[in-house]
């Protein structure tokens, strides 16, 4: 296997760490560098070296965990299923909980690699602090471990809880990474796609409360500030809706011109705005399109059939925002609730994976919101500027990504049978909140209850942010 310069930095500098008693090693590169592939080719090295005797991994979702075990299988050359035979296998953090205690004793009785992708899920220092998963990985693996490879992309979470295994300078908590690959490195290095974020705004917005006073704004950052409007009201406006639909299709129509087979990501921010959308782009856009949603049965088996396919567009919610790995996507419209600049990044990070295509273009669209404007223009930035602060947090399995979205969404999870075999396929759903999508031109002041007439009467007008394109 040919490693990217980077990965073979990174996996030379974690072998020689490892050699010296650091039993663990954080990794941080920007999504779509090929983390995956470096962590299995660690894996090897120890594997021949005869530091280790087995490997177990752990991920967010069943697709990242289905990517891992398929890569870890052929750069092993051996089965990574957990049956008889095998020297690992791949689960989902969910998975771990159900883990009984004859389990974790494999790693009291062997040498055993632990690798954490997207470890940023995790938090806690110590057991009072830590959610769920934090709690599971303090309890049987940080002492248990041989040695643990942490890999992430985002090292920070949007509760500033510290994340598990991780080290933070004092006084200032910043973070220690044992090794960076940011996206600018990734450009330059032609390993990521050179992102443009595409900020869209309106020129005039009419708001009348119930006492019919009417106030006019000339954009969103002075509609928000201004009045109670919420987001939600612009990203399920019909206008808005259908005008960041016709650039993110336009788009698309240009880069499959040359890339037949690119495709597109729409992140919504229920299941009644996914299939708004969803019919939206088959109607009245004349798309081939699919909707994925924590309702399907069998999600995981839509989203590969997707990778595998020519339809040009996926909508989702939060199933497609981290780690699944796409690569025909290259055009993305931000429309999810979510706005924390963790779940700005992950998203843009499905698009940001090279092909064998001729064009390598890769376009996000978003409304020009105060903080994702703020996001857009320091993407540059592997590290923002993200205070961590050590205390209790409330104790839940599940990182904030998943948890603050509308529905509540719980990724699918794998489940442990007696032989420890990866099962695919099953998973938990978490009862969602009830609400209906919402009306396109009301909205309310959650806190005084307070009906206004929202409307977007001027034209709309687009800011690129290109931040890797400038020499300097």
């Amino acid at each position: 296997m040919q490693l990217r310069q980077w990965q073979s930095e990174c996996v030379n500098h974690a072998i020689k760490q490892f050699s010296a008693n650091q039993r663990h090693f954080l990794c941080l590169a920007t999504p779509g560098a090929g983390k995956t592939v470096m962590a299995s080719e660690v894996t090897a090295r120890l594997f021949e070296q005869g530091l280790i005797d087995f490997v177990l991994c752990f991920s967010p979702s069943v697709n990242i965990a289905q990517g891992i075990q398929k890569t870890f299988s052929h750069r092993l050359s051996c089965r990574f299923d957990g049956v008889i035979g095998s020297i690992g296998c791949s689960y989902t953090y969910q998975g771990m909980l159900s883990f009984k205690e004859d389990f974790w004793q494999l790693l009291e009785k062997n040498r055993v690699l632990v690798v954490f992708d997207e470890i940023h899920h995790c938090s806690g220092r110590t057991i009072e602090d830590a959610n769920a998963w934090g709690e599971e990985i303090l309890l049987n693996i940080q002492d248990k471990a041989q040695y643990t490879l942490a890999l992430t992309g985002t090292p920070w979470r949007s509760d500033q809880a510290p994340i598990t295994l991780s080290r933070y300078t004092d006084p200032d908590n910043k973070i220690q990474c044992d090794y960076i690959y940011g996206l600018k490195e990734a450009i330059i290095d032609v390993v990521c796609r050179s992102p443009k974020i595409v900020l869209i705004d309106n020129e005039k917005i009419s708001v009348t409360d119930e006492a019919n006073e009417t106030k006019t704004f000339c954009c969103f950052d002075e509609l928000f500030k201004g009045t109670s409007v919420p987001y939600q009201s612009v990203i399920k406006n019909d206008e808005a809706i259908r005008h960041i639909l016709t650039l993110a299709t336009d788009k698309l129509k240009i880069i499959k011109k040359v890339n037949p087979n690119a495709a597109g990501l729409i992140v919504s921010s229920s299941t009644e705005h996914a299939t708004y959308i969803f019919n939206m782009l088959k109607t009245e856009f004349n798309q081939t399109a699919q909707i994925v949603t924590y309702k399907e049965d069998e999600p995981s088996h839509k989203i590969n059939e997707f990778r595998n396919s020519s339809i040009n567009w996926i909508v989702s919610i939060g199933m497609v925002s981290e780690g699944t790995d796409i690569p025909r996507l290259q055009v993305c419209c931000h429309l999810s609730r979510v706005k924390t600049e963790l779940y700005f990044r992950q998203i843009l990070g499905r698009i940001l994976r090279m092909t064998t295509s001729v064009d390598q273009q890769a376009w996000l669209f978003t409304f020009a919101e105060p903080k994702l404007v703020e996001f857009a223009n320091r993407i540059a930035e592997e590290i923002p500027e993200q205070p961590v602060i050590f205390r209790a947090p409330v104790n839940v399995s599940l990182s904030e990504v998943v948890l603050l979205d509308e529905n509540k969404i719980m990724k699918n999870g794998i489940s442990s049978i007696a032989t420890n075999k990866l099962e695919f396929g099953s998973s938990y759903k978490q009862k969602p909140l009830q609400s209906d999508f919402l009306d396109t031109t009301t909205s309310k002041n959650i806190i005084g209850l307070i009906s206004q007439s929202f409307e977007l009467l001027g034209g709309f007008r687009e800011k690129v942010v290109s931040t890797f394109d400038s020499p300097f």
